[in-house]
């Protein structure tokens, strides 16, 4: 998985932070840390998270290994 917050949209309104402390944390009053690629186990409360943010500046996207390149 892997989650990306348009900070330029983030108003700091931090309703996504209680949903999911693990991965989103608030820096002084208004500046969003978060972890760019949190564990799958943390999937049911960042989708939360997402859908708790007033101007929906979290997205998250599913994560698929790159795949090998061929053989030569």
């Amino acid at each position: 998985m892997r989650i990306v917050v348009d900070l330029n949209r983030c108003q700091g309104y931090a309703q996504c932070v209680p949903l999911a402390p693990q991965v989103l944390r608030l820096l002084g009053e208004e500046a969003l840390a978060y972890d760019p690629n949190p564990d799958d186990v943390h999937r049911r409360r960042i989708l939360r998270a997402a859908a708790s943010c007033p101007v929906q500046a979290i997205l998250v996207e599913a994560h698929t290994p790159d795949e090998p390149e061929p053989a030569p």
